[in-house]
């Protein structure tokens, strides 16, 4: 790295001009102002694409007239999955609970064990995730327009 020498830099002829050195921080000012504008901007779109209850909801209100009832049948039918999803997890625990610290311990009963449990749970998780939202979004639609 090279030291640097200020000796060598040339002296600039009694500094900016008054206007410009006012108008200086108002410039400055207003471009940090324009770039939080975009990222406020940039900030809004990315929530907004994240914004999976709108996706329901637009879906929901979409398909209103195709699909009267879907709203309550998946209000209906949600604490059905839940409690099917609840009793596998409580069997999973159940049985490892009894079966101990060594329940999976071989590529077998390891095996065994995601046989039973894995595609179950990873199927019923993922039904979940799809009724979920459509049993709240439909209802923040039929109460906002009732």
């Amino acid at each position: 790295m090279q030291p640097f020498d200020i000796s060598a830099v040339p002296a600039t002829s009694g500094g900016p001009a008054p206007a410009e050195s006012a108008s200086l921080p108002v410039q400055l000012l207003q471009q940090i102002l324009e770039v939080q504008r975009e990222q406020l901007a940039q900030a809004r779109a990315t929530a907004a694409a994240n914004d999976h209850s709108a996706r329901w909801r637009a879906l929901v209100t979409r398909w209103r007239q195709e699909f009267p009832d879907l709203h309550d049948a998946c209000r209906q039918a949600l604490p059905i999955l839940e409690r099917a999803y609840g009793a596998i997890i409580a069997a999973l625990a159940e049985e490892l609970r009894q079966n101990g610290e060594d329940a999976l311990d071989s590529d077998f009963a390891m095996q065994d064990f995601v046989d039973r449990y894995g595609m179950r749970l990873g199927q019923l998780g993922h039904i979940l995730n799809l009724v979920t939202p459509l049993a709240e979004s439909g209802g923040t639609q039929s109460e906002s327009s009732g």
